[in-house]
């Protein structure tokens, strides 16, 4: 095996093994290490150059960035998601005639999809959903993000609250809270229960003492004759 492709797959190891246990900060020391290694894989995006590891390559940085955007999911790190979901998405779109398809790519794309929802990025939402072939929508993990999308717009929030139930993937757990939240802005989700927001008492209007207003008209009016 070639001495760059041994040192990143042994590296990617200890990454995986870190990310099984939950060590996130030993994932994302490792995960900029990785990074920097792939940078001398030749066959990666956005060159493509030719190469006799290029499957390898290609298949295990793909890899390696589809963990790296379940990793921003676990930390809550919507930047890094961004970042290292547009890394990744090349691998998606670029590679399908090299690459058989990834069993993480539907739960990736509606991840992204539902981070979108969630940022009321609407219009790149649809974006995105344009961008997919119509047979995609019927898989479970995007299929859930577009009747997500529909319940939010139609402001159906009991269907929004009860989505969460039934997620395709695990990791969408975490934007479905966020969404909950954002989707009503009267919400609050306390041990697992939906509360509404008192609305806020109004603070009663001062009256004006008639007496007071007589007075100072008065006054007024002895001003204007003294200045006349």
């Amino acid at each position: 095996m070639d001495p760059q492709m041994t040192e990143v797959t042994q590296l990617f190891g200890r990454f995986k093994a870190a990310f099984i246990r939950n060590d996130f900060v030993s994932c994302n020391s490792l995960l900029s290490q990785l990074k920097v290694l792939l940078t001398k894989f030749p066959s990666l995006p956005p060159s493509f150059q030719e190469s006799p590891n290029a499957v390898q390559e290609l298949t295990i940085a793909r890899e390696i960035y589809e963990h790296a955007v379940v990793l921003s999911v676990k930390t809550e790190d919507q930047d890094a998601f961004e970042r290292d979901f547009f890394q990744l998405k090349p691998y998606y779109t670029d590679t399908s005639g090299i690459l058989p398809s990834s069993p993480q790519e539907y739960p990736i794309l509606g991840l992204n999809l539902l981070r979108l929802l969630v940022q009321n990025r609407i219009a790149e939402f649809h974006t995105e959903l344009e961008l997919l072939p119509t047979s995609a929508l019927d898989n479970p993990c995007l299929k859930h993000a577009v009747e997500l999308e529909q319940s939010f717009m139609e402001g159906a929030y009991n269907r929004v609250l009860s989505a969460r139930q039934t997620v395709p993937h695990e990791t969408y757990v975490h934007f479905m809270d966020l969404l909950a939240k954002t989707g009503h802005p009267e919400w609050e989700i306390k041990d697992g229960f939906v509360f509404f927001q008192k609305a806020k008492e109004s603070a009663p209007c001062k009256e004006i003492p008639s007496l007071q207003l007589i007075n100072q008209t008065l006054s007024y009016a002895r001003e204007l004759e003294r200045i006349v």
